[in-house]
């Protein structure tokens, strides 16, 4: 539906996950049968994670022991190829500098730290690292370093590439510089990648005809990201992904290729992951929530990939705090009742209570616009600031 404006502009609403509400259909389910693994092929290989969630490419969120923590909890964490941990051996006294800044001289601060260049010896080390632990490694590399240390990353044994930026196009134009050919990169790349952020139905379409195993859908809605407001682009979550699962849908019928629609980010609830999947997400990618585990290496902060650009940051280091450790904040228990703990069995009862027994089913839920949902009878609970007044 479109309003307008103005006499000369209209423009689509567009809804974020508090702006919606999953309907329960005629029948439940039983919690136990209902199966929350996401699979994906690539190349005729199939890849399967007991649960479908993987933790943003932060330095405060991931370093390669929380990944292989991850990783034997049966999801899967990203590293940041161009952050702390490969700029220097000592990653460990560098984040208990960043801990130790105030919030006025964050940002500044940071600036400095990361203007350490990357060392490819330290990207096949950490990748290393992981793949010694036994599990899975995936990583991040912004486009424009790709073909600079892809063969490094895949020296260390990378399983997983996510191309990633605030906003990643298939068409990117420069007077100034050769851009990366999207298509042309993955097309040789040996292993599975990622592509994004997007945050259109179109922008979508077109990173899933780079040949990625999926696109991150997401433009600024992240706890620790400022773009919104810097640059004052991006699109509400549950629109995004509804938008992306259309493109998906377009894709596959073109194609005969399933492209995985993975959420990146506003998510901080399991009622919010569920929404997520119920709009049209295959899988999760989220930072903050998994920034408050014990073993998270950002010592209680959490920020995004863009706080330390040197000419224009686009997030700042938010105190996300530690709740618990990484397996009570995906599969619990849960100490409280807001919803930031056991993430996972969130998920997994939302779906047992509208009836439906995997992703790929949840995805046909009925959603309402639901503005009052966050207030309705919870007076009480606002003015005390307790359960879902926190």
């Amino acid at each position: 539906m479109e309003v307008e404006i103005g006499r000369g502009k209209t423009a689509r609403r567009a809804y974020g996950f508090d702006d919606l509400a999953i309907v329960p259909s005629r029948r439940t389910r039983d919690p136990r049968d209902v199966n929350i693994s996401w699979t994906f092929d690539f190349r005729g290989t199939p890849f399967t994670l007991p649960l479908p969630i993987l933790a943003s490419a932060m330095d405060g969120v991931v370093d390669p022991a929380y990944a292989v923590t991850m990783g034997k909890l049966g999801g899967l964490a990203v590293l940041n190829l161009e952050g702390i941990q490969t700029r220097y051996e000592d990653a460990a006294t560098q984040l208990d500098l960043i801990a130790s800044f105030d919030n006025e001289e964050a940002t500044p601060r940071m600036q400095e730290l990361y203007k350490q260049p990357v060392k490819p010896e330290l990207i096949t080390q950490r990748i290393k690292e992981i793949k010694d632990g036994g599990v899975l490694a995936a990583a991040s590399l912004t486009p424009q370093n790709c073909e600079r240390y892809i063969e490094a990353a895949l020296a260390g044994g990378l399983d997983m590439l996510i191309i990633q930026g605030t906003v990643v196009s298939a068409e990117h134009v420069s007077s100034y510089d050769q851009p990366l050919d999207l298509n042309a990169f993955i097309e040789k790349l040996p292993i599975p990648a990622i592509v994004g952020g997007c945050c259109s139905y179109s922008g979508a379409l077109h990173l899933m005809r780079t040949g990625a195993v999926g696109v991150l859908v997401g433009v600024g809605p992240g706890h620790a990201c400022t773009s919104r407001r810097v640059l004052g682009i991006g699109v509400p979550q549950g629109t995004a992904i509804a938008d992306a699962a259309a493109a998906r849908m377009r894709h596959l019928d073109e194609t005969g290729t399933y492209c995985h629609v993975i959420a990146d980010g506003g998510m901080r609830t399991g009622g919010d992951l569920a929404k997520a999947i119920a709009v049209g997400a295959d899988a999760i990618m989220i930072g903050s929530p998994l920034a408050s585990a014990s073993e998270a290496p950002g010592r209680g902060y959490h920020w995004g990939m863009a706080t330390f650009h040197p000419d224009l940051p686009r997030g700042t280091r938010v105190r996300a705090g530690v709740k618990g450790t990484l397996e009570e904040i995906l599969l619990g228990p849960a100490h409280q009742n807001d919803g930031t703990l056991n993430l996972l069995g969130g998920l997994r009862t939302s779906m047992a209570t509208c009836g439906y027994e995997n992703l790929k089913t949840f995805q046909k839920a009925e959603v309402m616009v639901a503005p009052s949902l966050q207030t309705e009878g919870k007076v009480l609970q606002n003015a005390q600031g307790v359960g879902m007044g926190r």
